[in-house]
C-alpha cells in the first residue's frame, strides 16, 4: 500500500496502486473519457487494474466532488479531473468528447440567488452545454472521431 499524500488521493481513502493509476491516467486525459476508455488507456500502458477498479475508484472521485461528469450522445458517462480552483462548465462536442471550459458567470450568480431566496445549503448545479465541434461537424465521416 502507498501513502495517499504521494499519491494524490484523498486521506480518507485507502491507497493503492490501481486507484493511483486511475486517478494519474483521469488527470493525463485531454478531455472528457468515459470509464471503459479510461481502462483502455490503462491497459494500454500496461497497467494491471480492472474495469471495476475504475467504475468504484471514479464513483468514489463523483462523492468527493474530484471529477467533473457529462453525459455523451448515447447517455453515457464522461469524465474530466475537476481543477484544483473548483466548479466549471464546459461545452462538449457530443460526437468526440473534446470540451472546452466556458465562462458561466450569469448561471454562477443564478445559483447563488437561488440558494439565498431558499435558505438551502450546499447546494451544487449541473449545466450541460453539447454540440457538435466543428471539426466533427465538416467530416464526411462523422460516425468516428477526429484525431
Amino acid at each position: 500500500m502507498h501513502d495517499s499524500s504521494t499519491t494524490g488521493l484523498p486521506p480518507s481513502w485507502r491507497a493503492t496502486r490501481q486507484r493511483g493509476a486511475v486517478l494519474r491516467a483521469l488527470h493525463d486525459a485531454a478531455d472528457f473519457t468515459s470509464a471503459r476508455e479510461l481502462h483502455g488507456a490503462l491497459m494500454a500502458d500496461g497497467a494491471v487494474v480492472g474495469l471495476t477498479t475504475v467504475y468504484r475508484t471514479l464513483r468514489l472521485l463523483e462523492r468527493e466532488g474530484r471529477v467533473d461528469i457529462v453525459r455523451d450522445e448515447a447517455g453515457e458517462r464522461l469524465y474530466r479531473s475537476r481543477p484544483a480552483d473548483g466548479h466549471r462548465h464546459y461545452l462538449v462536442c457530443r460526437r468526440c468528447g473534446m470540451s472546452l471550459a466556458v465562462a458561466a458567470e450569469a448561471v454562477e450568480r443564478w445559483a447563488d440567488d437561488v440558494v439565498a431566496a431558499t435558505g438551502f445549503s450546499a447546494v451544487e448545479h449541473t449545466v450541460e452545454l453539447s454540440g457538435i465541434c466543428e471539426p466533427c461537424g465538416t467530416r464526411p465521416d462523422r460516425g468516428s472521431p477526429h484525431p
